[in-house]
């Protein structure tokens, strides 16, 4: 069941990480990470780390399967399952409350629950006209709530206590991603239409409205902050064509922001690339520097300020679906699983779901200028 103890990793809690798999070290663990199991039964949405409000470092991902799952990441790098929930349909997005105990979770069923992790019970909390693609706890110092996007384009605000929320927005089209950093919440749709919110107000309120500096569908989009004032400013988004775009809300120079090419292969011939879908962005806690995650079964380390690449991996059996650092920054977590970009035919049910763990993340991670 849920624990309280303080099983997390410390300062140093990377070292003991190691670099040996402990469940493995087959083809489809290249880079000889940790990996989580059990894993999911079907392909992997979204995995998301515990806040740092509680001691132990806890892994939420839901599934394909309709299951959302947790498990305790110890020091020693040792996983331990906890316990799980059930949707009728898909998940699609997790995210935590604020003080760890709470996880809301959002499903192709078109509703939203609330699962509490001390009782271990679960309750429905939204509801939506179609699937629920994103998901975001609020903790404003004058309202909180959860916001959930939804491919009946809308975007709706809930008090956990009430049956009706407590605002809509509509969107213009079907939400695709979304992310929130408070103050500042960004929410991208298909028409390559981004929306940014203020929820610094007694409400949240619409601040900007622009189209997606990238040419392609966008798929995912994280939020960075200010390094020195430690406030949101700006955000990173990943498109289908292999493409990032490094956005200011305000830019102080319109330089300042700019798109870069990555999960990209060299064809059979010199005259094209094979191109491939960015499918998740997360930025370091600590360093500001990001990890890329795409259908090509590569993540890629950057460093945006310096505008250079820091790592790529080694290429894995599947495509990366999800990443996440945990909320130290010494774990970078990455989803592999197929994310049916290819359509059917190219599904192999030989090849197996995984949830791997790095545990040099920090080191990876720290920017070109300030590499020792």
């Amino acid at each position: 069941m849920f624990g309280g103890s303080n099983t997390g990793f410390g300062s140093g809690g990377g070292s003991l990480f190691g670099g040996a798999s402990s469940t493995g070290t087959g083809n489809h663990n290249p880079m000889k990470d940790i990996e989580v199991t059990p894993p999911p039964g079907d392909s992997i949405s979204v995995i998301k780390f515990s806040p740092p409000t509680i001691p132990n470092t806890l892994l939420i991902a839901g599934s394909w399967d309709n299951i959302v799952r947790c498990w305790e990441i110890q020091q020693t790098g040792q996983t331990v399952p906890k316990t799980q929930q059930v949707h009728a349909g898909p998940v699609l997005d997790v995210a935590w409350h604020d003080d760890g105990t709470k996880v809301f979770t959002a499903s192709c069923d078109k509703t939203a629950k609330m699962w509490d992790l001390r009782s271990d019970q679960a309750i429905q909390v939204a509801q939506h006209d179609a699937p629920i693609k994103s998901i975001h706890w609020i903790k404003s110092p004058n309202y909180s709530c959860i916001m959930t996007g939804s491919w009946d384009k809308t975007l709706k605000f809930w008090d956990t206590r009430s049956a009706q929320p407590m605002m809509t927005l509509q969107l213009p089209e079907r939400c695709y991603c979304a992310d929130v950093v408070f103050p500042m919440a960004v929410v991208g749709t298909a028409g390559r239409h981004i929306l940014i919110y203020r929820l610094d107000d007694n409400q949240p309120a619409e601040f900007k409205r622009m189209e997606s500096p990238l040419k392609y569908q966008h798929r995912c989009v994280s939020i960075f902050k200010d390094t020195k004032k430690n406030t949101p400013v700006g955000f990173a988004l990943g498109s289908i064509e292999g493409r990032c775009a490094i956005q200011f809300v305000q830019a102080a120079n319109p330089k300042d922001n700019f798109t870069f090419k990555c999960h990209r292969n060299n064809g059979a011939s010199s005259s094209y690339q094979d191109i491939y879908a960015v499918n998740s962005i997360a930025f370091h806690p600590e360093h500001g520097t990001l990890a890329t995650a795409g259908s090509d079964g590569k993540f890629s380390f950057w460093d945006k300020d310096a505008r250079t690449k820091l790592k790529t991996s080694e290429q894995m059996l599947q495509p990366i679906i999800s990443c996440d650092f945990n909320a130290q920054g010494n774990i970078f977590g990455y989803a592999v699983g197929y994310d049916w970009s290819k359509g059917h035919d190219y599904y192999d049910s030989k090849k197996k779901n995984c949830i791997f763990l790095r545990g040099n993340a920090t080191d990876e991670l720290r920017p070109r200028n300030r590499r020792k």
